[in-house]
């Protein structure tokens, strides 16, 4: 049995329906109360599911060869600590305290937003993770994991943690203000016909220059896949591209996609992130291909057109 927290959610959703059709078991664990995450979990109706804090109360009850810990609170702009400790690193802990005794192995997933501003690059070398300073309580709840975790001693037998970058695809619906850029640019362009970019407030990033590494969801699962079959070393990895895209880039792709001419305006970012903003991030992705991840990721151009023509417009989910 394979359990996936954050089943409900955007990347874990996605992973449940690529595990299920192929066959395997699941166990889906999440917060299940909100009706606008339903949807990502149609044809899953025989995989078993738990709440995620009664989960803590019965883990014993449930034969799991294989964890996913996928669920988190994701909201940059939350700025209550204790939301984040309860959620994110606390639960965290007690997985990872489960997994090590009885011998599971543990793919959890950590963020890019550990990285903070990139002054130290977004190399996944475990000697440049004490170093980092996140932007925001989110970044520092992951960080404190990660740090957590490189000084345990004992371990599950194989423990795997993944540095997301900017991903997007199907099934980000539930999302709100957090969903992607992608989301975001096709709704405003139907709505509105044109797109509001974040101006620059730094003298060496033109408007609507400022970067990121974006990741096609299919690509993000092909990863998970990889990462959680058997005799990989264990060690916190990025989960990226390894291209860094502008966002002026992405926005024209989203206009190509639904036929249309682009029409990108530039508001200023908002003040509440805009001491935290990043303006460029790209994963090194030389340790995951050592490790010996071959596949090819999909181009942004072609991840944008699927995205938008075969789920957005049709409305259809992963």
């Amino acid at each position: 049995m394979i359990a996936i927290t954050g089943a409900a959610g955007f990347i874990g959703s996605c992973l449940a329906q690529q595990l299920h059709r192929k066959g395997e078991e699941i166990l889906l664990i999440d917060d299940f109360s909100s009706p606008s995450k339903a949807p990502n979990l149609n044809g899953l109706d025989s995989c078993k599911r738990i709440d995620r804090m009664q989960f803590l109360k019965e883990m014993h009850r449930y034969p799991i060869s294989l964890f996913y810990h996928l669920g988190a609170r994701t909201d940059t702009t939350e700025f209550d600590e204790s939301v984040f400790d309860l959620l994110n690193l606390n639960y965290s802990k007690r997985i990872w305290e489960f997994c090590t005794q009885n011998r599971i192995p543990l793919v959890y997933a950590s963020s890019a937003a550990t990285y903070g501003g990139g002054e130290h690059g977004f190399s996944d070398d475990p000697a440049i993770i004490p170093l980092l300073q996140p932007l925001n309580p989110y970044g520092w709840s992951k960080q404190k994991f990660d740090l957590w975790v490189l000084e345990q001693q004992h371990t599950p037998p194989s423990f795997i943690g993944l540095k997301f970058f900017n991903v997007f695809g199907p099934n980000e619906f539930h999302k709100g203000r957090m969903a992607s850029v992608v989301f975001h640019t096709y709704n405003q362009i139907r709505a509105n016909g044109h797109m509001n970019l974040f101006q620059s407030h730094r003298p060496d990033y033109a408007h609507g220059e400022q970067s990121r590494d974006f990741i096609f969801v299919r690509d993000v699962v092909e990863l998970l896949e990889f990462w959680g079959s058997a005799g990989r070393t264990s060690g916190i990895y990025n989960v990226g591209s390894g291209i860094a895209r502008s966002f002026r880039d992405l926005a024209e792709a989203v206009f190509r996609a639904m036929d249309r001419d682009p029409d990108i305006r530039f508001i200023p970012t908002p003040e509440d992130i805009r001491d935290t903003y990043q303006y460029y991030t790209c994963a090194d992705m030389a340790a995951t291909r050592k490790a010996g991840f071959g596949n090819t990721f999909t181009s942004l151009e072609d991840a944008v057109t699927d995205y938008v023509r075969n789920y957005l417009i049709p409305g259809n989910y992963f």
